[in-house]
């Protein structure tokens, strides 16, 4: 009995562990076409050849040049070999994603393996998905979860840091700077964006200073295209599909935009009613994140983990018309996922007027 108890934290890890290879080996395996994509690239960096052209019958590389030479490693392993090993960090990422959004909730009334196996089932689409494709953005919720958990423990710098990796592998995550500035101070502001700049200038290793230079032009100008089957969750295809392409979604979008950080930033002013805050905030800001960009998979609502916990952990203090309304968005994530986010967002700033996150 001593040993089962002793085992049981391990428990739900080694059967997500166990959920995960059952999936590589089912699905996975012949997959992972976004994980080909960056293996590319890194061949190309080490070569010293663009990134940015034509690379059928791949997509293209559309992540910074930074990206590409981290992938250098695994772009000489041998083709199974890599996507073993991608795929092995992309679930370890997940398993710690899982267990860290539990944990670093504050003042938690649910147990964590509770808050994990709800998050995992009403997520797991999402999951598998970034699984899947062989994608970065369970790293990159991983990160970002840890610059959370930086801020937490009063580590400024280290909570740069690792924001700054964050954004390396996904620049959008840039919008996440100003609270984390505002919040932990200037240092980890600093820090931040000393490890963006080092990141921007480390393929000149390779490149040159001119070459580094013309392929950071390339990225920034190049098209991005996204592939129909995964679907879109920015405010701006909400209003394409409501209304049509043109002004007037263009004009709603960035209105709903304007709305929503309005909201976020009156979360952040009542941070005072509560003694941890930031979990809340930063959460808000994860599910925050895919709405703003214009070119976001539905699945990068996985960043979506912590605000899950934290709605789950507080679904008590909630008034029953917020009950009625929260549930029915998170159950509906997949179907109508980017006004679920919104619903979550607004589920996010009540408790935090009623002082409970």
């Amino acid at each position: 009995m001593r040993l089962i108890a002793g085992l049981r934290p391990i428990l739900l890890p080694l059967v997500l562990i166990g959920l995960a290879l059952s999936l590589f080996n089912l699905r996975v395996g012949d997959a992972m076409g976004e994980f080909e994509v960056a293996r590319a690239a890194g061949r190309r960096a080490l070569a010293g050849l663009p990134l940015y052209q034509d690379a059928a019958p791949l997509p293209a590389f559309t992540q910074l040049p930074a990206v590409a030479v981290a992938m250098a490693p695994l772009a000489v392993a041998g083709r199974d070999a890599a996507r073993v090993a991608w795929f092995a960090l992309s679930c370890a990422c997940l398993v710690l994603l899982l267990r860290w959004s539990a944990v670093g909730l504050p003042a938690r009334q649910w147990s964590a393996r509770t808050l994990i196996f709800v998050a995992t089932v009403l997520l797991a689409r999402f999951y598998i998905i970034d699984l899947t494709l062989g994608q970065t953005d369970v790293l990159l919720a991983l990160l970002l979860l840890a610059s959370l958990g930086a801020v937490q423990l009063e580590a400024a710098t280290l909570a740069g840091v690792v924001l700054g990796l964050a954004v390396l592998f996904h620049p959008p995550a840039l919008i996440l700077l100003p609270w984390l500035t505002a919040t932990a101070g200037t240092r980890a502001g600093a820090a931040g964006l000393a490890v963006l700049s080092a990141g921007l200038l480390l393929p000149a290793a390779v490149y040159g200073w001119a070459g580094n230079l013309a392929q950071l032009t390339a990225w920034w100008r190049q098209p991005v295209v996204m592939p129909v089957e995964v679907g879109n969750v920015s405010l701006a295809a909400l209003w394409v599909g409501w209304v049509g392409a043109g002004s007037v979604a263009a004009i709603l979008a960035a209105l709903t935009a304007m709305l929503l950080v309005a909201v976020t930033l009156t979360v952040w002013t009542q941070r005072a009613r509560v003694q941890d805050p930031e979990y809340l905030e930063f959460s808000l800001l994860l599910v925050l994140l895919p709405l703003l960009v214009s070119a976001s998979p539905t699945h990068m609502l996985l960043l979506a983990t912590p605000a899950v916990m934290l709605v789950a952990d507080r679904w008590r203090e909630l008034l029953l018309p917020w009950r009625l309304a929260t549930g029915g968005a998170v159950l509906l994530l997949w179907l109508v996922p980017t006004l679920a986010a919104i619903v979550i967002i607004a589920t996010l700033a009540q408790l935090r007027l009623r002082a409970h996150g």
